[in-house]
């Protein structure tokens, strides 16, 4: 298996910055590596910002962990895949909002890597768009107003 494939980048409320329940559980598990970004764009959906991947020059930026032992990668992104909704419950109707896939990331030390990222699944339509690309300034620009 690739070594990337053990690689993680968060861009919302997994980042260390937003002090989430969620963060701790990140940092028990995975090393921070780096500041990064991914081509894509951010929308706000009111609770949580959503990522859809696009190619133009649009970026997200965010954070970049790997796991720290690799036997417990496969059970802790389980945990993750729960918590960001990727097995609803079937009596419930949910849709599935986000989705798991490979992407590739640009480091801010120049390193190009392949992570994990969690995608949104929905529609973006009529949501406002992040245009910074960085959930944590977009918030506390919020803040100020």
């Amino acid at each position: 298996m690739k070594q990337d494939q053990h690689h993680l980048f968060v861009y919302g409320s997994l980042r260390k910055g937003f002090h989430h329940a969620a963060h701790e559980y990140i940092s028990k598990y995975f090393s921070f590596v780096s500041t990064g970004k991914i081509r894509g764009t951010l929308s706000d959906m009111g609770d949580y910002p959503a990522a859809t991947p696009c190619d133009e020059e649009h970026y997200i930026i965010g954070e970049l962990y790997v796991i720290q032992h690799e036997e417990e990668f496969t059970w802790a992104m389980e945990q993750l895949d729960e918590y960001e909704g990727l097995f609803p419950e079937e009596d419930e109707g949910e849709e599935i909002l986000f989705r798991r896939e490979m992407t590739t990331i640009f480091t801010d030390n120049g390193d190009i890597k392949n992570a994990w990222v969690y995608w949104y699944n929905g529609d973006v339509s009529g949501r406002p768009v992040i245009a910074s690309g960085d959930v944590m300034q977009y918030v506390q620009e919020k803040l100020k107003q």
